[in-house]
């Protein structure tokens, strides 16, 4: 075997590991997919189990500590039940309570949990134990405020906003020593934004000063945890960068952000909660990890109210799908959450040109398959000259032959007389791999898009396909391509060399069992494209002859 034929070979092997070793790097196997809820399913308890409603009776209620403070204790008057507020929207239904004020569950309308028409809709918070409801705030000295005061709201028990209406629901405590806490939160009925601002203010005769928390509550499950191409937990925009912080890290203690965050989040594979706080609004952002909750704590500086004297901190919150359109449109850099990792300088473009088509066909598989006709069509030309040249290599099978006679005992000689017979007919003997090895980083980009983009989650092309980011269920696909890539590899011109034309056509039943548990899309675009190759390939055929 020449040293031309040799490269072939090795350069064979090379692209089928590299193929497989890529994958198993940046793609390991799918753990079993989970439900995509943010909040998984809590221990079965009544909210009314954990309350004790007290009536015209003043008791003591201890405020939660700010990290370094001492918590101080300070006479509460709960007079009033606690209550629950509904909040009905286009997009979600919100439940607020008036212990702490804060959200206790948040069901998304829009998207279910799985592909089933008798699906329930995806719950990123759930009712349960108060300890996991989200917006949390609590304050330490003069605004001492237990995470548990009760607040008092003249809101009706069902609100409805619908469209672009918006609608205000305030909630108010006043503690006894005289600071007033009034929590409101603006909702908007057409998206999944949410106003909140917290005012305080001074209705005591002496100066009060402190420091508030607002915290972000999310409870962990094991079946939140992200596989190794995705991300799941707490992440923060500090400047222009994305930090990311892997749960399992917090066990070792808090991570910490000064002033200079924008937004504080927790994200899974397809949905995100998000608190961007307003100017003045921050001195420190905390990530801890307390028990099953993982919370992202926003620190107000310490400052002081004089008497009569207010101040109000605000913050806007997204609760919702990391669904591009929408978090451009809340602003506040949110787009920066849709990153499709390494490959995201490629995959942004192959999302868009997706999308667009979308738009016109409705259909995410047509879309798809429209796009491998348009990337098949840029690589034509390559494709075209790259199968040319091998054709013409086949040609060359008998002069090669007799130089390796010739040259048997001279290898040096052999190997300059071969380079001088490729230059002589313009082949490229390693020409016929390059068209797979340029559609590698195209490919791994698509995977990326089709993987992570909340767009394909759920989404049907046709028959038996109802969910293109997930394995085809009876492998129907997977074997078509895997049929479609050994015709290809028949119609492809080899050279004489048995052991070349044996691992090349192992590719076939390699890609096969790699395709299996790849999501339904990404094995459509490949078929599609190997059928486009293989109509490539007999015109060449046909025009050579």
């Amino acid at each position: 075997m020449n040293t031309a034929e040799n490269k072939n070979l090795v350069l064979a092997m090379v692209l089928m590991l590299a193929v497989w070793l890529g994958f198993s790097f940046f793609f390991p196997p799918q753990k079993e997919q989970q439900p995509e809820s943010v909040q998984s399913t809590p221990v079965v308890a009544s909210q009314a189990q954990e309350e004790t409603v007290v009536t015209e009776k003043v008791v003591e209620v201890e405020t939660l500590p700010v990290t370094g403070e001492t918590p101080v204790s300070m006479a509460v008057q709960t007079s009033t039940p606690a209550r629950e507020i509904t909040v009905e929207t286009d997009k979600y239904q919100a439940i607020f309570t008036t212990d702490g004020a804060r959200l206790i569950s948040f069901k998304l309308k829009d998207y279910m949990e799985t592909a089933a028409k008798d699906s329930t809709p995806v719950q990123m918070y759930e009712t349960g134990p108060l300890r996991y409801s989200t917006l949390r705030t609590t304050g330490a000295e003069g605004f001492g405020l237990s995470e548990n005061a009760r607040f008092e709201t003249t809101s009706a028990s069902i609100v409805n906003v619908n469209n672009q209406d918006h609608l205000e629901i305030s909630f108010k405590h006043i503690a006894a020593n005289g600071m007033q806490f009034v929590k409101s939160f603006k909702v908007r009925g057409d998206e999944y934004v949410i106003d909140m601002a917290l005012e305080l203010s001074n209705e005591s005769q002496t100066p009060l000063r402190g420091t508030v928390n607002l915290a972000m509550v999310q409870r962990w499950d094991e079946s939140l945890k992200a596989d190794s191409y995705s991300f799941s937990g707490p992440a923060t925009l500090v400047k222009d960068d994305i930090d990311e912080v892997d749960v399992d890290d917090l066990k070792e203690g808090a991570v910490s952000y000064g002033k200079d965050i924008t937004w504080t989040s927790f994200q899974t594979k397809y949905f995100l909660s998000v608190v961007v706080p307003g100017d003045n609004t921050v001195e420190r952002v905390q990530l801890q990890r307390k028990g099953d909750a993982i919370e992202n704590v926003l620190e107000s500086s310490y400052f002081t109210l004089q008497a009569g004297e207010k101040r109000t901190l605000d913050y806007f919150v997204f609760i919702g799908p990391k669904e591009p359109a929408q978090l451009t449109a809340a602003g506040h850099q949110l787009e920066k959450i849709v990153s499709f990792g390494f490959f995201n300088l490629l995959a942004q473009p192959l999302f868009l040109v997706l999308t667009f088509f979308y738009g016109f066909l409705q259909n995410y598989g047509i879309a798809i398959i429209l796009l491998t006709a348009v990337i098949k069509i840029i690589f034509w030309p390559l494709t075209h000259k790259s199968y040319s040249s091998m054709k013409s290599m086949q040609k060359l099978q008998p002069e090669m032959a007799k130089l390796r006679e010739k040259f048997k005992n001279d290898k040096e000689r052999l190997n300059k007389e071969m380079m001088q017979l490729y230059k002589t007919h313009s082949v490229n003997p390693l020409g016929g791999c390059l068209p797979m090895i340029v559609q590698i980083p195209v490919f791994f980009a698509l995977y990326q898009v089709l993987l992570n983009s909340i767009a394909l989650r759920h989404a049907p092309f046709a028959f038996w396909l109802t969910d293109l980011a997930a394995k085809d269920p009876y492998y129907i696909t997977p074997v078509l391509m895997g049929a479609s890539m050994f015709v290809q590899q028949k119609m492809t011109p080899t050279t004489a060399d048995p052991m070349q034309a044996k691992i090349f056509m192992m590719m076939p039943i390699v890609f096969t069992f790699m395709f299996l548990n790849f999501p339904s899309g990404l094995v459509i675009y490949w078929l599609v494209n190997n059928l486009l190759t293989i109509l490539q390939q007999y015109f060449i055929h046909r025009k050579a002859t």
